[in-house]
């Protein structure tokens, strides 16, 4: 067999199989977050909301690139395993007694007494998930995501059942903690047991000095990423309300879920696929290509169709007081549209080894998008959420700009490969909309039809005007079939 068919092999049975461990994951905490939203209150989610930037900030911190480092590394040793083991475990806790401490200033800031003990409780989680990267790593470098797909399964699942649990017995806000502590602990403790690394009694100065020099690039990136995503957050619970932060927080945990599902399985698997190839410029470009005509052939109607059912999802599944999170979550999936050109230009920079320019990119945009905040804050709500859309398009352009100058794909050749999609996808959702507005019924019948209409009309359309996306999401499968039925694992 061929060394570029075993690549192609083993990259695809690694989407279907880390396809499946995030659709039961995400579709789990989908339905996990639609049942907690119908026992607790917008104000619950508004506190979760208005703590969740401390725990990713932390979480950041704990991390600090190495597993993206360890990643990308050619040749990795059990020294270098066992040097980021005891590096992330030493952040971990130190993020913790950072978070612990902070916890009455958090409060404060906020204006809510009852932060203080949250941030104390499930800051935790922080220290529990320093015990899991490794063992990600090292599945995620043998591209080995079935085992990932035992282990997110059984910990998505019952942490799920223990906060509806919680939810339904009356703890409120303390139902989502509780998810939060037992989902890390569980996914911790069955990765231990369906992977074999162990780390040894050694720690490396050489191996941590190699690996932080490319990953804290990607730390400071990441972290300044974290902090302006949920800055949002951060601005409407400050100088709004909890109840307005809850319907934002919401609206982005279900946009979330989506493109974490349908752009995480690509991200997931080409990275460490692509690793391989990032001194061959040429065949970077062409796969590339063919990830963004896939990802976006999905991702684009995904997300203008959850914008069309928004309304109907919500007076389906739940109670009439989270009704006016329903133009939240429309503006914030208008948003999402630009998530996979964002995320995949940047993932070239992180396969080339580009980490400083990776860095550089984060802050541009970051600029870009404070300057959009800034502006936007006069206008309430919804004018921060025209502005959030503003600067995502304008950041866009920093992030083409040295996928051009790596591997020549140029802002022309990415608008050639995604507009025609985009079209199409945007067609879709306004005939959706009027089979919508013209159907005599409403409910789960509503939601069927016009999904199944719109699903007709956009494969439909994208066979008659041969737009690429379709045929190569159709080959992914096929290679897949004929893989399996030949006997292959």
């Amino acid at each position: 067999m061929s060394t570029d068919t075993s690549f192609r092999q083993k990259t695809i049975t690694g989407v279907i199989w880390n396809f499946l461990q995030l659709i039961s994951q995400y579709g789990i905490r989908a339905g996990t977050t639609f049942l907690l939203a119908w026992f607790l209150v917008p104000a619950d989610f508004g506190l979760m909301a208005e703590i969740a930037v401390f725990f990713a900030i932390a979480n950041s911190v704990m991390d600090s690139g190495f597993v993206q480092a360890l990643i990308r590394k050619k040749e990795v040793s059990l020294l270098d395993y066992s040097t980021v083991f005891y590096t992330n475990l030493l952040l971990g806790v130190l993020a913790y007694l950072l978070l612990f401490a902070s916890a009455p200033a958090i409060g404060s800031f906020f204006n809510e007494p009852r932060l203080v003990l949250l941030v104390r409780v499930a800051g935790l989680v922080v220290i529990i998930n320093s015990f899991q990267l490794v063992q990600v790593a090292d599945l995620t470098r043998k591209m080995d995501f079935k085992a990932q797909f035992r282990v997110t399964l059984p910990a998505t699942l019952l942490s799920g059942i223990a906060a509806v649990t919680l939810a339904i017995l009356g703890y409120g806000i303390w139902s989502m903690v509780a998810q939060m502590l037992i989902s890390a602990l569980a996914i911790t403790v069955f990765y231990w047991i369906v992977n074999r690394w162990r780390p040894l009694l050694a720690f490396s100065k050489e191996s941590f000095l190699e690996l932080f020099g490319f990953g804290s690039k990607l730390f400071v990136s990441g972290l300044t990423d974290t902090v302006f995503n949920n800055l949002y957050v951060v601005v409407i619970g400050r100088l709004f309300s909890a109840i307005e932060a809850g319907y934002y927080f919401f609206g982005m945990q279900i946009e979330t879920i989506v493109i974490s599902l349908l752009l995480g399985v690509v991200q997931n698997v080409t990275y460490p696929a692509l690793a391989t190839l990032q001194d061959d410029n040429e065949s970077l470009k062409q796969v590339y290509r063919k990830i963004i005509l896939t990802v976006s052939y999905v991702v684009f109607p995904a997300m203008i169709s959850l914008v069309v059912l928004a309304e109907p999802l919500f007076r389906l599944f739940l109670k009439d007081d989270w009704l006016p999170a329903v133009p939240y979550l429309q503006l914030i999936c208008i948003i999402g549209l630009m998530y996979p050109l964002h995320s995949i230009n940047l993932n070239i920079l992180k396969v080339k080894g580009r980490s400083d320019l990776f860095l550089y990119v984060e802050f541009v945009k970051k600029g870009i998008e404070a300057g959009s905040l800034i502006l936007s804050l006069p206008f309430g709500i919804f004018g921060i959420l025209v502005g959030q859309i503003v600067g995502s398009v304008l950041a866009y352009i920093p992030n083409i700009y040295f996928s051009k100058k790596l591997i020549g794909y140029s802002i022309g050749e990415q608008a050639r490969d995604v507009f025609p999609t985009l079209m199409v996808a945007t067609a879709t959702g306004v005939f959706m909309y009027l089979v919508d507005m013209a159907l005599p019924f409403g409910g789960f019948l509503e939601i069927i039809v016009c999904g199944s209409l719109g699903l007709l009309v956009y494969m439909s359309a994208n066979r008659l005007l041969k737009i690429q996306g379709q045929p190569l999401m159709l080959q992914i499968f096929r290679e897949q079939w004929n893989r399996r039925s030949a006997g292959h694992d």
